[in-house]
């Protein structure tokens, strides 16, 4: 069986090169030849979302270049919303082995509950803060963490940014405006209770299920950064995008670990060096188009009204009726993220 696989490996035209000496070299010494081991390592890369979504535009980046740069030896392919309809598909395929890289998006803290910290509503104040703890000690604790528990290697830390409601009645400037208005959230307890908290009727549910029931009245709106209202077309079930910067959206693009531990340590730096610009440009994007002025530039034209929400009201809401119980839940953590000086 083992002539039967170099046989196969090595193929008719390699076979009529090597002539029967150097055939028969190889069948004693049980080995296939060289040509046979430098076959691309095939890396699947599973995203929810295809282009213009900040991470799939980036990722896709990514990947061709990763490709390109390890000359042929890696041969990563991404793929954005044909793969895998759901977050939580995505990570049990990446968990498995059966896809090697991907991320839960928006469903970070489904799946990693230690970064359930980070949602919760204006305990991350600002970009700077932000990108300081995923790049530095915070992320590298996270990281090892996740190779310990889940068998995960981090690749990067990547950012939605900053979430603001879509509604299609009526604009959200005061909590009181929430009051009775069903509002979809990702499926991690946090954003639950961060609409609840302020005054709204959370609705989870996966993305993929959103547009039609915005459509059918199952929800009355949601929320998302800037950049996402306009990649994912909420603007077409929405008449309003009010400004609140309620929840801070990070996640995280991870690897199966035995994948990566399959890589040399030139092709690890490879990996760690072009996720990291891949990171860049996510921010990049997601960051420019943060503000009331670029918000309004860019969905007003596309039929939705842009305002300023009362966003010290909402911050006074959340430290009352949501900080507590997840300040007790994360306990040294929270002091740390609350307390860090970018």
């Amino acid at each position: 069986m083992a002539a039967e696989r170099v046989l196969a490996a090595v193929g008719r035209r390699r076979i009529l090169k090597l002539g029967i000496g150097g055939l028969v070299g190889i069948l004693a010494a049980g080995r296939a030849p060289v040509f046979a081991q430098t076959q691309p390592k095939r890396l699947v890369f599973a995203h929810i979302n295809a282009a213009p979504e900040s991470a799939a535009v980036a990722f896709a980046w990514m990947s061709e270049e990763v490709t390109k740069r390890s000359k042929g030896a890696l041969d990563m392919q991404f793929f954005g919303s044909t793969l895998l309809s759901r977050e939580l598909e995505i990570m049990n395929a990446v968990k498995s082995g059966n896809v090697a890289i991907g991320n839960p998006a928006g469903a970070a803290a489904t799946v990693f509950p230690e970064m359930g910290v980070f949602l919760v509503p204006y305990l991350v104040r600002d970009y700077n803060q932000a990108y300081a703890m995923f790049n530095g000690k915070i992320g590298d604790r996270l990281d090892r963490e996740f190779q310990e528990k889940y068998q995960l290697k981090v690749l990067t830390f990547f950012d939605y940014g900053f979430r603001h409601f879509w509604t299609g009645k009526k604009p959200i400037l005061e909590p009181k405006d929430l009051r009775g208005m069903k509002i979809r959230v990702q499926q991690a307890k946090v954003f639950a209770d961060t609409i609840n908290g302020l005054g709204g009727n959370a609705v989870p549910m996966p993305w993929g299920e959103v547009i039609s029931a915005a459509k059918q009245g199952v929800i009355d709106g949601g929320d998302l950064p800037v950049v996402n209202i306009l990649a994912l077309k909420a603007y077409e079930v929405s008449k309003y995008c009010s400004m609140t910067y309620h929840n801070y959206g990070p996640t995280v693009n991870v690897m199966n670990l035995a994948a990566w531990n399959g890589l040399s340590g030139e092709q690890k730096k490879l990996m760690v060096d072009a996720s990291r610009e891949a990171q860049n440009k996510i921010r990049e994007m997601t960051e420019s188009v943060d503000s009331l002025a670029k918000a309004k530039e860019l969905l007003e034209p596309k039929g939705m009204t842009v305002v300023k929400a009362n966003v010290e009201a909402f911050r006074a809401l959340a430290r009352q009726k949501v900080w507590p119980a997840y300040k007790q839940q994360y306990a040294g953590l929270w002091d740390e993220v609350e307390n860090f000086k970018a």
